[in-house]
Formats: structure tokens, C-alpha cells, sequence
């Protein structure tokens, strides 16, 4: 498990529950390395702010974390984490290596309609 304060994917059942029960939801698949520790620590300080979304990670190298590594929008990905944004259970922008809180937050903005 990821050492995060965010709410944990550990499964693909866990992973299709939280798409089904939320309507946005962002999740960061990554390790606990230097490129993902910054957008955890951004979805950790902006939770708060953003009550319309679900923030989570899921460990990148869980057998489970197919779900995520194998969409299409992530095929030509070479960095992790691989950010994932859902609205409605779909894919509405896939991101990786480091982001910083603006290009989180614009993101955020831009596909769920602000805080």
C-alpha cells in the first residue's frame, strides 16, 4: 500500500466500485518515487478544496493496476505516475511523470468544473 493519506484502490473491484459510486474521480497509479511523491502530496493539499472529486492512488506494480495500465490513453506513456481522470466512469484526460498543483488543478478545472 501506498504511503499516502489519499483513499486506496487496491483492486480492480475496488477500482470499477469507485468509478460506479463517484461521478469524478482522479487517481494516481505510481510508487512511492521521487516523480510521484509531488502529485500525491498536490491531490493530498487539494482534497479539501475539491469536494466534486474523488482523490486515490493505486500501486503501480499490483497485478490489479491492469485496469490502469493497460487503457488505451496511456499506451505511449513512458514516466510514472499515470494520472487518470474519470467523469462518469470514462476517461476524460490521462496524464504522466511529474505535475505540479497548477496543472493538476487546471485539469480539474477544466473537466470537472472547478472546486
Amino acid at each position: 500500500m501506498l504511503r499516502t493519506n489519499l483513499t486506496h484502490v487496491l483492486s480492480e473491484q475496488e477500482h470499477s466500485k469507485l468509478l460506479q459510486e463517484n461521478e469524478n474521480v482522479m487517481i494516481c497509479c505510481g510508487r512511492m518515487g521521487p516523480m510521484c511523491i509531488p502529485v500525491y502530496e498536490v491531490m493530498e493539499e487539494i482534497e479539501n478544496d475539491y469536494k466534486n472529486v474523488k482523490f486515490a492512488d493505486m500501486e503501480f506494480d499490483t497485478p490489479d493496476a491492469k485496469v490502469i495500465r493497460n487503457l488505451p490513453d496511456v499506451r505511449g506513456f513512458q514516466g510514472i505516475p499515470f494520472v487518470i481522470y474519470y467523469k462518469n466512469g470514462k476517461v476524460v484526460k490521462a496524464t504522466s511523470s511529474i505535475q505540479s498543483k497548477d496543472q493538476v488543478t487546471a485539469i480539474l478545472d477544466a473537466n470537472f468544473g472547478g472546486k
